[in-house]
């Protein structure tokens, strides 16, 4: 039966339409698990114990995100929890960020061995403030030397304004990151790919909705950071329209 068209707008006949739902809801199902792929849930955490990580991670698993994030006392648990999937156990490494660049690299290294994936380094903002950039590269080389592992150095703090996360972006290019992360805030993502240039990918943390991550990542970020990555999770999965 061919198609109709009425007022200017077509009508399928019974068949086709049903071929058609199902072709849209199935590219709906498809976009969202690839946006579920860029959220990487926290759970660095101190409150994070045994039974809330091995909640997160097979939700992580069932879900296919990118990665959880741990603190270095659970590396080795969340990367037997993980054992079997795609999911990459980030482990968070710096501490507060005012330790020694030999600490840190003694830290990456003792992560890389016990079962991280990637790193996420926090510098030492003080330095980043101070304007002293020579350190913070010096850092981040000797972390990236030191482990051949995936480095995004975090420039999350609450103390950093635009123009200190763009210092500290070029920075961490120029020690050789390979992705950094600022708050998930507009202006800051925007100052941050505009000082990586490409040289680096751009992550944002504190992700709390469907909407600010889908808006973030029409901005330019490459993966999503959030403590509450199983409700932003189902408020996507809930944007598939069930089968007919």
């Amino acid at each position: 039966m061919p198609m109709e068209m009425t007022n200017g707008k077509i009508f399928l006949p019974p068949e086709e339409k049903v071929a058609y739902t199902e072709f849209k809801r199935s590219r709906r199902e498809a976009q969202v698990l690839l946006t579920l792929r860029k959220l990487l849930f926290d759970a660095s955490h101190r409150e994070t114990d045994g039974p809330v990580l091995k909640k997160i991670c097979e939700f992580a698993k069932k879900n296919d995100l990118s990665g959880v994030l741990v603190s270095p006392v659970n590396v080795s648990a969340a990367k037997r929890l993980l054992a079997g999937s795609h999911v990459r156990v980030v482990c968070l490494v710096g501490g507060s960020g005012e330790t020694l660049p030999a600490v840190k690299k003694y830290e990456a290294k003792k992560a890389v061995r016990c079962g991280a994936d990637e790193l996420r380094l926090v510098p030492c903002y003080s330095a980043l403030l101070r304007g002293n950039l020579a350190f913070l590269r010096r850092e981040v080389r000797r972390v990236k030397r030191a482990v051949r592992l995936p480095v995004t150095v975090s420039l999350e703090d609450r103390t950093l304004g635009e123009e200190d996360v763009a210092l500290g972006v070029r920075a961490a290019c120029d020690g050789g990151a390979n992705a950094v992360c600022v708050r998930g805030e507009t202006p800051l993502l925007l100052r941050a790919v505009e000082a990586a240039a490409g040289r680096a990918e751009v992550d944002c943390a504190g992700v709390e909705n469907a909407e600010q991550l889908r808006s973030l990542i029409a901005l330019g970020a490459l993966r999503l950071v959030s403590s509450c990555a199983d409700k932003v999770s189902d408020e996507l999965l809930s944007l598939i329209p069930e089968k007919e």
